[in-house]
Parts: structure tokens; sequence; C-alpha cells
């Protein structure tokens, strides 16, 4: 070996290499492998059936007996009573109870109230959502924590508060009675009162979400050439978030639209006025059965399809 094919012991300290009293190593490297094209690095530790020890769960294995137990209990006490629905179901008179006047006028009145709440929630909540995903200011979770309070609120409670607040003895209600005329209890906007109330959560949670999840520097490159912070929320934020605001609009209408105690403490039992469909099944349940039989049905049909609805959003496993 000439002297200029020596190894230089400090090039080899700089490079990372053994330096000076190591030895080089002039076996294969771990990347390159052996010769056999086998890998000389460490092998991980394996489990059953050649898979890693972090690996998926092995699906050939069978479910242990106090896993199943407990699932399939589950499955039954949530599908059981869906089932008694289905099967107790009047089919023959279904068309005649659904053509009636009160179903129709409940059903109509749902519509609209449970479509108008998801509008203002829609108005309310986006910016609301905003502001908790892209600001940071003093008592933000305090905030967050009361958004969410009417999803652990029990609906009742929800209506007595809004009685308090908007009634007209109330906190608001009085000046809105003596300065405008305005009454929102045991009225149709009443309705849409309680109803946003309670729907108003789930879109703020999922628009919040979607927002946080999306990635914050394509505002702030609007905001580098130009735009205001609200032309880059309307031009770039809002198309990137769509879909979390279309699930968040649907949540909220599938909410609205079944909402029971929140809309009868607050807005009362009225036919035609502010009788909703969970009202009229409740209603009708005392005097007609079958007529509640058939109002559950289009309730249980709506929820199915919420659920057809989301499922490439939340239940497609990723």
């Amino acid at each position: 070996m000439t002297p200029d094919d020596a190894p230089d012991p400090a090039a080899d300290t700089l490079a990372g290499g053994p330096g000076p009293g190591r030895v080089r190593k002039t076996g294969p490297s771990r990347r390159e492998g052996r010769r056999d094209g086998t890998r000389s690095g460490p092998r991980s530790s394996r489990g059953p059936r050649g898979l890693t020890s972090y690996g998926p769960y092995p699906r050939g294995r069978g479910v242990p007996l106090p896993l199943l137990l407990p699932a399939l209990l589950g499955l039954a006490f949530l599908l059981l009573p869906l089932l008694a629905l289905l099967v107790r179901a009047p089919w023959s008179a279904l068309p005649d109870q659904l053509t009636s006047a009160e179903v129709w006028q409940a059903l109509r009145l749902s519509l609209v109230c449970a479509t108008s709440a998801t509008l203002v929630c829609l108005v309310l909540g986006v910016p609301m959502a905003w502001l908790l995903a892209r600001t940071d200011f003093p008592g933000r979770g305090l905030v967050r924590a009361l958004v969410t309070l009417p999803l652990v609120l029990p609906p009742v409670v929800g209506g007595v508060a809004l009685l308090l607040a908007l009634g007209r003895n109330g906190i608001v209600g009085q000046w809105l009675d003596s300065w405008f005329g305005i009454t929102l209890p045991f009225t149709t906007t009443g309705v849409v009162v309680a109803e946003t109330f309670v729907a108003l959560p789930f879109l703020v949670i999922s628009v919040e979400g979607t927002l946080r999840a999306a990635d914050p520097r394509y505002e702030e490159a609007a905001t580098t050439l130009g735009a205001s912070r609200f032309t880059a929320f309307r031009r770039v934020t809002l198309p990137l978030i769509a879909p979390g605001i279309a699930a968040g609009a649907v949540l909220a209408w599938a909410r609205a639209l079944g909402e029971f105690g929140a809309t009868i403490t607050f807005a009362g039992n009225f036919p035609g006025r502010t009788q909703t469909m969970p009202l009229a099944v409740y209603l009708a349940l005392q005097n007609n059965p079958e007529a509640a039989i058939a109002l559950s049905l289009v309730l249980l049909t709506v929820s199915i399809a919420v659920l057809a609805g989301l499922r490439d959003r939340w239940m497609t496993p990723s």
C-alpha cells in the first residue's frame, strides 16, 4: 500500500469514521446487505405468523370469549329496539298514517325549523370555530368548554335556561318584548331557537377539527400576497374546510330534527305551530300508537341517511 492509499485518521474522525485506534470494518454495510440478498442488520422481533410485534393483530386467530360475549350483547342491545320497531310497524296502514294532515304538519314544521336552525348554526358556528382554532386569547379553553356544554346538558335544562334568558320575563326577553314586541317562547321562532341551541356545538366541533387539520400556511401565503384576513378566509380557508362544514351542517340538521326536550320546554307542543316530529311521536304514542310508529320510522330513515352520508368521512378505516 502506497502512502497515498493510507487512511487518514483525521478525515475519518471528521467524517464520523473509526478515528485513531479504531478498526475500519470492511464487510458489507447494513444498507448494502450480504451477497446472498439477506440484510445484515438486527432482525425485528416477530410474533405469530411472521408478524412484527407492533403490527396488526392477525385476523385468522379466534376472538377471546370474554371479549366476544360482551360485544355481542352490546350489539344486540343496540339493534333489538330498532328491529322491534321494524317488526311491529303497521306496514299495511303506513301510507294512510303518513298521508294524514297531522303527520304532514309535523313533517313540514320539522323540516323547516331544522333547516332554519342549521342556517343559523352556519352563520354563527363557522366564525366561532375559526376563532377557537386560529386565534389565541385568554380563556380560550373556558370558551370551548362553554360552547360544548349543550352536548352534555340535559335538553330540558337547556329549555329552562332559554326561558329564563329569552322568555317574556327573562333577562333579555323582557327587553325584546317591551322594545320590539318580539316574543320567542311558544312560537315557531322559539322552535328554531331551541334547536339552534342544541345543534350549534355539533357544527362548531366539526369545523374546528377541520380547521386544526388544515395547513395554516396557505392563509399566511395569501396574506403575504396582500390579501386581508377575511379575504384569505373567504377565498382560501373556506374551500379547504368545505367538507368539514358540510359534515357539521348535516350533523347539526339531524340533531335539530330530533330535538325534543328543549323544544317542548321553550316552545311548547301546539299542532301546526310548534309540534315537531319528536313531539308528535310523544303525543301520538298516547292516542294513536300506529301514527307514533310511522313517525318513528321516518326519523329512523333520516338517521340512517345521515350515517350513510357521513360514512366516507368518519366511518371508513384509514
